[in-house]
């Protein structure tokens, strides 16, 4: 039996996440099936996360168990011949037998893309955030480096998180002015809570706006009051950038 490790790339507007669900397009159960056409087999593909619906990957990470011989080398070609162009295997390797895309997972790294212009894009519409109100990107930066660190998060979490514990480590939090009024927030964790960037990157925008101070933000952190943080923004400008293993 083999294990193998994709690493993955897909636009996320058209499908209802990564989750297997009847009767809706997901990610995982369109992979499975391009696997099943290639090797004939029903396989379980284990993801570092499951993304929401609407929310895109650069460097999404899965793995499946597989009695195929099919060359490691052409396993990402066979697939992505059998899958949409919204969705594109961009390598395979074999791996370890005691390998898990999300519990031997260490780190991840998320993007929020914010359109800081006047207009929104009509290209890029489904592929980041339109806040047409001037951001204060020196105040957001202040305010991103009180999220880094051991905390609990439980401010920054919606109502559906399953997750026993709100305590997470935030590695890095980083806000980029980018060219043609573009600003990305960047977030390295050891895992984070359902929507939890999402949100983070909401009360950064409320800083950004100076509805909310930035030295409050480690108040906010502290109390663990939802309704002190931002709004939890649209799924459409985030990205899951890459997943670290040891």
């Amino acid at each position: 039996m083999r294990n193998i490790k994709l690493v993955i790339e897909y636009d996320g507007k058209e499908f209802n996440g990564w989750q297997k669900q009847p009767n809706k397009l997901n990610i995982q159960g369109t992979i499975e099936q391009a696997i099943k056409s290639i090797t004939g087999e029903e396989v379980e593909l284990n993801a570092s996360g499951r993304t929401d619906a609407g929310v895109h990957a650069f460097g999404q990470v899965a793995n499946f168990k597989t009695n195929s011989n099919i060359p490691i080398d052409k396993f990402a070609i066979a697939l992505n011949s059998n899958l949409k162009k919204s969705i594109r295997i961009i390598s395979a390797e074999e791996v370890g037998e005691r390998f898990h895309s999300r519990l031997s997972c260490k780190k991840k790294t998320y993007r929020y893309i914010i359109n800081n212009s006047e207009i929104s894009s009509a290209i890029y519409r489904n592929l980041e955030t339109h806040i047409p109100q001037k951001l204060n990107a020196k105040k957001m930066k202040q305010a991103a480096k009180y999220f880094e660190g051991e905390h609990d998060f439980k401010a920054f979490k919606s109502s559906g998180t399953s997750s026993k514990s709100s305590v997470r480590t935030i590695y890095k939090a980083e806000v980029v002015e980018m060219p043609n009024s573009r600003i990305y927030i960047e977030l390295t964790g050891n895992g984070f809570l359902y929507n939890m960037v999402r949100i983070i990157s909401g009360t950064l925008v409320e800083v950004g706006l100076e509805k909310i101070d930035a030295k409050e933000v480690e108040r906010i952190i502290e109390l663990g009051d939802r309704n002190l943080a931002g709004k939890t923004l649209p799924p459409n400008g985030l990205y899951l950038l890459n997943v670290e293993y040891e």
